[in-house]
């Protein structure tokens, strides 16, 4: 998998489009600028928006090409942001750090997501907070309908409410709710998508 996002985010265009993500747009608009985490960042877009509001942004993502083209994006725009290349159970996450973690469109492995989820959960701040867009289960009728739409064909990957809840247990939770959405960014996000969006403060 690493190889297919290399390859991916080696192409000259931006896989997803270099503007931000609608709905974390809309979260960060109410929130003080702070300390930001972006796991699985991809080519930047959310970063650099962030970083353009006068967010302290850090980033990773296991690309060395999503990085590269992420680090254009942010010299393009004037801003600056700290972005690391690994896996993440390799990436150094220290407890209560951030005033606010992102994660959107972040898929994990079934067998990880849980643990992956709550390691970011003990990174956030008291009264800090949790921002997701994922596809949900429902997607999948949409994904094999169209390519274009993106996200896994694998159904263990997708989440559920109810998983979501269970990951995140200790959040007060302000915002969680499913629904059919019109996906249009870059080349890979085009079409209607099923997706689940939770925000909550760390209690």
């Amino acid at each position: 998998m690493k190889e297919f996002w290399n390859q991916r985010y080696r192409e000259k265009e931006f896989a997803y489009g270099i503007e931000p993500n609608e709905f974390l747009k809309e979260q960060l608009a109410q929130l003080p600028p702070g300390r930001i985490l972006f796991p699985g960042e991809g080519e930047g877009r959310n970063a650099v928006y962030a970083a353009k509001l006068g967010w302290q942004v850090n980033a990773f993502d296991w690309s060395e090409e999503a990085k590269n083209k992420a680090i254009r994006l942010a010299e393009r725009f004037g801003v600056s942001i700290d972005y690391q290349v690994g896996e993440f159970e390799h990436i150094d996450l220290p407890a209560s750090a951030y005033d606010a973690v992102s994660l959107v469109f972040v898929h994990f492995p079934a067998d990880k997501r849980r643990l992956f989820h709550r390691r970011l959960l003990q990174s956030l701040k008291p009264g800090g907070t949790l921002i997701l867009e994922g596809f949900s289960k429902e997607h999948i009728r949409w994904n094999s309908q169209n390519e274009r739409v993106g996200g896994p064909k694998d159904p263990t990957m997708l989440f559920s409410i109810d998983e979501l809840q269970d990951d995140f247990a200790g959040l007060g939770i302000s915002v969680l709710e499913e629904k059919e959405v019109e996906l249009n960014e870059g080349l890979f996000h085009v079409g209607t998508a099923a997706v689940i969006r939770l925000v909550g403060k760390k209690n």
